[in-house]
């Protein structure tokens, strides 16, 4: 994996402290028997605008979430889902229960087909606040950390944060999470293995210690309920010329 950072050091700094440690080898073979059973419920409507949600027909009702979130987010954005709500709190540290965490890939899914999410985190060890989940749909509060957290999770965020896109034989991840654009080329056949393993989740332990090590200290993965999953948005359409994103 490459990098265009001319500071990789001090990017380094920042996502270690914005994106923990880079995953310890005692999470691996941590029991997550739960991870494939999460389950979490979703409200759902045709309209982003609150007031258009109330107009008969505009909601399309509650549904419970399971299986391949990837797959799920594909196909309400083509039954024309344009916002939800998860009522349940979401919880974003590292000791996260898989219910949570399956939740966080499912609103990256979301954000990556431009439907709004409406949501509330919980955070109990700061992270919220170094903005390593600056690039997803942001909430409405974030528990735990102060009002400050939230309302600049909302007036920073943009489309495309941090995205990935796939090319024949490499993955190229764009990060602006941290204020200066991060650009990422990863060619390396393990690595980009374990991305596409780590896009609905797989056991640390699936995962080769040096593979987990280098996109940890790059800030691209998150480790929670025994499980790694995948940080960056996959783009689907640009919002903005590519050369701007």
């Amino acid at each position: 994996m490459s990098s265009s950072a001319t500071e990789r050091t001090a990017a380094r700094d920042r996502r270690s402290g914005a994106a923990g440690e880079a995953v310890p080898d005692a999470q691996v073979g941590r029991a997550a028997d739960d991870w494939a059973a999460a389950t979490i419920e979703i409200e759902s409507w045709r309209d982003y605008s609150p007031v258009t949600r109330a107009v008969p027909g505009m909601a399309l009702g509650r549904l419970r979430i399971e299986g391949d979130r990837r797959d799920l987010a594909r196909r309400l954005d083509a039954d024309g889902v344009r916002a939800v709500r998860i009522a349940e709190p979401i919880e974003l540290c590292a000791g996260a229960r898989a219910r949570s965490a399956r939740a966080l890939v499912l609103i990256r899914e979301l954000t990556a087909r431009g439907v709004a999410v409406d949501w509330t985190a919980s955070c109990d060890d700061g992270c919220a606040a170094a903005r390593r989940w600056a690039h997803l749909f942001p909430p409405v509060a974030v528990r735990g950390a102060p009002a400050s957290v939230a309302t600049d999770w909302r007036r920073t965020f943009f489309p495309c944060k941090c995205v990935y896109r796939r090319g024949p034989g490499f993955t190229e991840v764009r990060d602006r999470r941290f204020g200066t654009l991060e650009m990422f080329t990863i060619d390396d056949p393990e690595q980009l293995t374990a991305i596409e393993a780590m896009a609905e989740g797989t056991p640390v332990a699936a995962v080769p210690a040096h593979v987990r090590r280098d996109l940890s200290e790059a800030g691209l993965v998150a480790a929670q309920a025994g499980h790694l999953w995948w940080l960056p948005v996959r783009v689907h359409r640009w919002p903005f010329p590519p050369l701007i994103v």
